[in-house]
């Protein structure tokens, strides 16, 4: 059966799918949150997260914000389960008094923008043909917990401070440093900790007694769902890490929480086409993710104290990044960022996404170092050659990853042939044609939110012989 069919036929099994309601706990050993979601009469989907308790940690957060933050999370939770068998209807049982009681108000058409666009890819990969309009309604039944007054509350005890989520790669470990040299106020913040995530707070001096850990878990019915048949995909994990971000800013007391998402984000993966396996990571969410902070969860107010998302690298290219990275040599064994090895801590050497970093990084590591981090030089693998032609253009999809512009992956090649190899070329290398280098590796992109400080910090990193 086509997915399109599936597509079709689940809808008309399923016509709604059911935010039940959320809860949340604290114990001794820290804040635990659940949600109920139904799809149909039997189906019933439990997801939890928990906040272990550290010294730097205060739960006691008024019991309005926390209902407006907890419910937001379950919000963009729903979107994994929803995905399953995609009802044309999401029934919203449990909204704090304020939120989406307006049909075709600014928050649900916020809420329908993020599922059509961040589930972008998965409607490509799997050849489902919708449309906005068409794809999803959410309806508000009612409402029972109050979101007055949130604002107020959480001017209590945000401080200057900085939150940095840690992914294990290389752009997080930049984002570290940089804050770090300028001396601010850092607390890192990992979710779901695994030895590259762990390892790289360590190198920056973080024991793990000093990073905010949340623990998040998938239900196990949605697993037994997709052997079962019913679909599956990519699902917008950095807007899902954004809201639970804001509850880790209330715990924490930190007003700033700075992601590591780059420029190059903001390139489409499909040419052509909005289909953007990074859509979550643009600068289009974040500017749209901080309207809806603003006007929907801080009540159309803004102030010093709120909460201040947003990404510190957005000003750089992965380029740029490279070569910040570069000058961290401490951090070359312990940093991943390949998915297909991330549960065994390896690079796999046979994705897009480790080839894409070895390029990336070529211009500024020496050859015989890479092949040290990556176990082999994957300029010299010619079974990578699809990739390498998704990389740079030849192909009119890129890889469905985390990966830099095509100019800047030509960027970065022409200038590793000319450091490195000369005519004396690895396999992927010897047809190809270098392009003048298009990315200028000391200038700062304009589009981005960050402070004039946070912009000084930056532009200090990326100056020659830094």
């Amino acid at each position: 059966m086509s997915k399109q069919r599936s597509f079709n036929t689940f809808r008309a099994m399923f016509p709604e799918f059911v935010y039940e309601s959320y809860r949340y706990e604290v114990k001794d050993d820290g804040f635990h949150l659940s949600f109920l979601f139904r799809l149909g009469d039997k189906i019933v989907f439990e997801p939890t997260a928990f906040f272990p308790c550290r010294s730097f940690l205060n739960f006691d957060v008024p019991k309005p914000l926390l209902d407006v933050l907890v419910f937001n999370i379950g919000m963009i939770e729903l979107i994994s389960y929803w995905k399953a068998c995609c009802p044309p209807t999401v029934v919203v049982r449990c909204a704090p008094v304020g939120f989406m009681d307006v049909p075709g108000g600014g928050d649900v058409a916020f809420w329908k923008k993020i599922y059509f666009n961040g589930l972008g890819e998965f409607f490509y990969v799997n050849k489902i043909a919708t449309t906005y309009d068409e794809f999803l309604n959410i309806r508000v039944e009612h409402c029972e917990m109050s979101a007055a007054s949130a604002l107020g509350h959480m001017r209590f005890a945000l401080s200057n401070g900085y939150l940095v989520p840690i992914g294990g790669g290389k752009d997080s470990v930049v984002t570290l440093e940089a804050l770090k040299h300028a001396n601010c106020d850092i607390l890192p913040l990992i979710m779901n900790p695994r030895e590259a995530t762990t390892l790289c707070a360590e190198k920056a001096g973080f024991s793990s007694d000093n990073v905010l850990e949340i623990r998040r878990t998938i239900h196990p019915k949605l697993l037994d769902l997709n052997k079962q048949g019913c679909l599956n995909g990519h699902t917008p994990f950095s807007a899902m890490l954004a809201f639970y971000t804001l509850l880790a800013a209330a715990f924490s007391g930190r007003r700033n929480i700075a992601l590591s998402n780059e420029s190059s984000a903001n390139e489409s993966t499909v040419v052509g086409t909005q289909v953007n396996h990074q859509y979550s990571k643009s600068l289009e969410f974040e500017n749209d993710f901080r309207r809806y902070v603003r006007d929907v969860i801080c009540g159309g107010e803004i102030a010093p104290e709120t909460f201040n998302y947003f990404s510190f690298l957005r000003p750089l290219s992965e380029l740029q990044i490279a070569m910040l990275f570069a000058r961290e040599p401490k951090y070359f064994d312990v940093f991943k960022s390949c998915n297909v090895g991330s549960k065994s801590d390896i690079w796999c050497g046979n994705c897009p996404k480790c080839l894409f970093a070895y390029i990336i990084l070529s211009p500024f590591i020496a050859p015989e170092q890479l092949k040290r981090i990556f176990g082999k030089d994957l300029l010299d693998d010619v079974s990578l050659q699809l990739y390498f032609d998704q990389l740079t253009g030849r192909e009119d999809v890129k890889p469905f990853e985390c990966v830099g512009t095509i100019s800047e992956v030509n960027s970065a090649l022409s200038m590793a042939i000319e450091r490195w190899y000369g005519d004396s070329r690895p396999a992927l290398l010897k047809a190809y044609q270098p392009q003048p280098p298009v990315t200028q590796l000391h200038t700062l992109v304009a589009d981005h939110n960050l402070s004039e400080r946070e912009l000084a910090i930056l532009a200090s990193c990326i100056k020659k012989n830094s």
